[in-house]
């Protein structure tokens, strides 16, 4: 059998943000859109046969009822994992990172909570460098893993597969995650190019980054395939040059990722939609759970009317490991509030900054017709009750309301 090329791991690397849980509208909008077209039967029954060609079952994953064509009921959780695997494309572009023996790795995981009504979405990035415990678990071959009490993260997909990632998170969070997706390197550029690109804000002095080849001035563009992978791989080009910061740039292009999917010209194209599923099918491999487009139609019906305050894009706080420089463990006192927030489905204050590493920065415009106004030495007002529940300013993050721009710098 011929091994899927790996990314080696120089200390630069992370890939993809690949998007946030709003993919699923894709396949969800597919499935009402050719069903009112009277041919739904034929699309559905191909898109669940190609989804679930590598579904994976998650070990202890809280039990879901039947899908049916209407909006999820209740709570759901998501995981989207996204790994250093080479497909075709990229071996052509990343050449010789893309040969290794290290194996596969989960260098982006992304946990996609929605509640139940009144729906609110939170999307919570932990670091690849996260240590965290991991719990024994069963492999896909039926073999057992041992648990670990301090393991790096990004080294728990290797170590016994998917869901043993689910099962990890699972345990940190407090949250029950009853659906799963992993992405690799080729998906992340065929689902931008899928849906025509994603406009992008570089900030700063632009964007110089020999790892990445990047060398891009300030101000708007529009990215798609290998830009797309290699402007969310960026680390050293923007902000204090860690990983912690790249995180904050992959959040810039997951909101503006969630917007273009939203819009109604996305929306509303059904060619564009029906491109988009099939990409999504072809590059995507889910949960069990999830391998099946009634069930992320769902989903996805879940999200239709959650107001763009109620979005979050959060990071997890984390502080140095005692044991590592090089890695990070929870900062409990910070994280515990957030989860417990989103455990119970209340509305949550962001009042850290949008990066607290510099990896992106406010894109707060100002026409040169109407100057903004001085600043007032007048204090803040403190925040309602109605804001939900006030975030530790540890925890860097936005709203889907927040547009941001790369904290971009020459190096």
């Amino acid at each position: 059998m011929t091994r899927t090329p790996v990314a080696q791991h120089a200390p630069h690397r992370t890939p993809s943000a690949w998007g946030s849980a709003l993919r699923m509208l894709g396949i969800g909008a597919a499935v009402v859109a050719v069903s009112a077209l009277g041919i739904g039967g034929f699309i559905a029954a191909d898109l669940t046969l190609r989804v679930g060609q590598d579904a994976v079952d998650l070990e202890d994953a809280p039990k879901v009822a039947p899908p049916a064509l209407a909006a999820y009921p209740g709570e759901f959780a998501v995981l989207l994992v996204g790994t250093d695997e080479c497909g075709e494309v990229s071996t052509q572009k990343l050449g010789e990172r893309c040969v290794g023996e290290d194996g596969i790795r989960n260098d982006v995981n992304l946990l996609v909570h929605v509640s139940a009504e009144p729906r609110k979405v939170s999307v919570v990035s932990l670091p690849r460098d996260l240590m965290l415990e991991v719990p024994e678990c069963t492999r896909e071959d039926g073999s057992v893993a041992s648990g670990a009490s301090s393991a790096v993260i990004n080294t728990v997909f290797e170590r016994a597969g998917l869901s043993c990632v689910i099962k990890s998170v699972a345990a940190l969070s407090g949250i029950d995650i009853g659906f799963a997706a992993k992405l690799s390197f080729d998906g992340v550029m065929k689902i931008t190019d899928a849906i025509g690109g994603v406009q992008i804000c570089v900030g700063g002095t632009g964007i110089r980054d020999r790892d990445t080849g990047i060398d891009w001035p300030p101000g708007l563009r529009t990215v798609s395939g290998y830009d797309a992978l290699q402007f969310i791989r960026v680390r050293k080009g923007i902000g204090d040059g860690s990983d912690l910061a790249r995180i904050s740039n992959q959040q810039q292009y997951m909101s503006r990722l969630a917007k273009t999917i939203l819009s109604s010209e996305t929306l509303t194209d059904v060619p564009k939609v029906l491109r988009l599923s099939n990409v999504v099918a072809d590059n995507v491999d889910p949960s069990r759970e999830l391998a099946n487009p009634v069930r992320l139609a769902q989903l996805a019906l879940a999200l239709k009317d959650v107001p763009f305050e109620e979005f979050k894009f959060l990071q997890l706080p984390t502080v140095e490991a005692p044991s590592d420089p090089n890695r990070v463990v929870t900062d409990d006192g910070a994280a515990e509030p957030m989860w417990q927030a989103i455990r119970t489905g209340e509305s949550m204050q962001i009042t850290g900054e949008a990066s607290n590493h510099g990896g992106v920065v406010a894109d707060d415009p100002v026409s040169p017709a109407e100057p903004s106004a001085p600043a007032s030495d007048a204090p803040s007002p403190a925040p309602s009750v109605t804001d939900g529940v006030v975030l530790s300013e540890q925890i860097s993050g936005i709203d889907l309301n927040q547009e941001t721009c790369s904290g971009g710098r020459r190096r």
